[in-house]
């Protein structure tokens, strides 16, 4: 057995490889070996739970002794598979232990493959830290510290927040300055970060800040109905880190330190009137960071993005996300809800209600219960304006709002020339208010009689009277109803004395004709 630990405790101190052989006993080219694999996998301390065996099977994997009979394992197969989408341990021992018994060989259980891999990955990790899946998880967050830009009128310094977004697989990130940290900048910063990667991950993984989650519970936190739906838009999923539990999302609160490092230390004194200015120098040192080499991996965050992960991101919606923002609001007794203050209505069934407002830059839209009870233009300029649809206004109301004078015209129309030329006559000759009330009779005697017999009346009316009124028409109306009437008695009299028959008379029913 090789001492491994005794040969690198001495090459770290800085002995040379001919009295580590003196020293330990190996020859020398066992030494070198050593040494050339500790290189190569990059190793550079020792720490108390490196023994020798534990050394020997971490950088000779391939000269382990395999147990007689029992199919070896490509642990280094494995790994890299197990970061592809959708492969699991399940799939790959399945597939293991197929290819061993059409070689003859006994394959290990599950338990001892996944005990035996888990083995291997913790000596993986010391080298490759990566163990996430490609396009899987783009991890969110505010960066702790701030930049500044200067006011031109005042000369004062206002606070820019930094947004960080990070794909754990290949650290690709990307950065942003906002004036706030409020729900619009953190959907806007989300679409700029999506469009930036050119795809979708699978999963958001953010802090729980409340532009994000309403309520972070332990088992399913209550996200924020603006976000949740731009998830929605995009096809991705919201699972927000556990409350304090930054191992959770590690690669951004790593991109964090870095970022706050390379980017807002290198620009603490760069003075700026523009929030688009400073994003300019954040996006020009971005740049810098995501093309720069790795230390310990080859090639770059960016090359490791678009050769390995950009193929497994979801494609971009034609269309960019309409930015919307909820908020609620108790409807008032005038069935109306102030945003902004403008007043949009709603069914007046709903008043004294809490609805949830979604409003976009051109729409608003009210849900009560998740169902949508209402949708308005959305106003802008003077403040004070009102939105009303007249179907959700009740029946008293909305009369009363359509009783003008266009409106009576209009009915008046439905009715016939005569009654045209008695409204309008009605509207001339008096002042408007008045003339509303006299049509408010009008209509109201309307509703007893038909058209015909309202069109026949306002005729007789306009040829007897060169000032017509309601109480005249309506004593035509009564005059005429009570002629149709007595016309049809006459009418029935008159069939009952020309209706004859036999007649048995009196004698049939034993009575003369005295």
């Amino acid at each position: 057995m090789i001492n491994c630990r005794k040969i690198l405790e001495l090459y770290f101190e800085g002995v040379s490889q001919r009295t580590i052989s003196s020293s330990t006993g190996h020859s020398r080219n066992t030494v070198s070996d050593v040494v050339q694999c500790t290189k190569k996998l990059g190793l550079e301390s020792l720490n108390d739970e490196m023994t020798s065996p534990w050394l020997e099977s971490f950088l000779f994997p391939e000269k382990q002794a395999v147990e007689k009979g029992y199919f070896p394992v490509d642990w280094e197969k494995v790994h890299k598979e197990l970061q592809k989408k959708n492969v699991t341990l399940t799939l790959l021992h399945h597939e293991y232990a197929t290819e061993a018994r059409e070689s003859g060989k006994i394959p290990y259980a599950y338990r001892t493959f996944c005990e035996s891999y888990g083995k291997y990955a913790k000596k993986y990790k010391l080298t490759m830290p990566i163990r996430r899946k490609p396009g899987q998880i783009m991890e969110v967050d505010w960066a702790g510290s701030t930049l500044q830009i200067i006011d031109r009128s005042t000369g004062e310094s206002i606070p820019a927040y930094v947004f960080i977004a990070t794909l754990p697989y290949s650290q690709y990130s990307y950065v942003e300055a906002f004036l706030d940290m409020k729900s619009a900048n953190w959907l806007i910063a989300h679409i700029h970060a999506f469009e930036y990667f050119e795809g979708v991950p699978e999963t958001l993984v953010p802090d729980n800040l409340k532009t994000g989650v309403t309520k972070a519970l332990r088992g399913e936190p209550v996200l924020n109905e603006a976000y949740r739906e731009l998830a929605d838009y995009y096809h991705t999923v919201i699972v927000p880190s556990r409350v304090r539990k930054p191992k959770d999302k590690p690669s951004v609160e790593g991109t964090v330190g870095y970022i706050s490092r390379q980017i807002i230390a290198a620009l603490r004194n760069y003075q700026c009137f523009y929030i688009d200015d400073l994003n300019k120098q954040i996006f020009k040192s971005l740049e810098e960071i995501n093309t720069i080499n790795f230390q310990k991996r080859p090639g770059s965050r960016k090359k490791v993005y678009e050769e390995e992960e950009k193929s497994h991101f979801q494609q971009l919606p034609q269309t960019r996300y309409k930015l919307a923002e909820w908020k609620t609001a108790k409807v008032q007794l005038n069935y109306h809800i102030q945003v902004e203050r403008m007043y949009y209505s709603v069914p007046y069934d709903y008043v004294r209600e809490n609805v949830d407002i979604r409003q976009t830059t051109d729409l608003i839209e009210v849900y009560f219960k998740e169902v949508r009870i209402a949708s308005h233009k959305r106003l802008y300029g003077e403040i004070g304006q009102f939105s009303t649809n007249t179907d959700h206004m009740p029946d008293n109301h909305r009369s009363y709002l359509e009783h003008n004078p266009e409106n009576n015209r209009k009915w008046a129309e439905t009715i016939g020339p005569s009654t045209l030329q008695f409204v309008s006559s009605i509207l001339e000759m008096n002042v408007e208010k008045k003339s509303l009330s006299i049509l408010s009779t009008l209509r109201n005697l309307a509703t007893r009689y038909t058209n015909s017999e309202m069109e026949k009346a306002a005729e007789t009316l306009l040829e007897i009277s060169t000032n017509p009124t309601v109480s005249v028409l309506k004593s035509i109306l009564e005059r005429n109803k009570k002629r149709k009437q007595n016309q049809k008695t006459d009418s029935k009299n008159h069939t009952n004395a020309d209706d004859y028959g036999f007649v048995r008379g009196a004698s049939y029913f034993g009575r003369d004709d005295k």
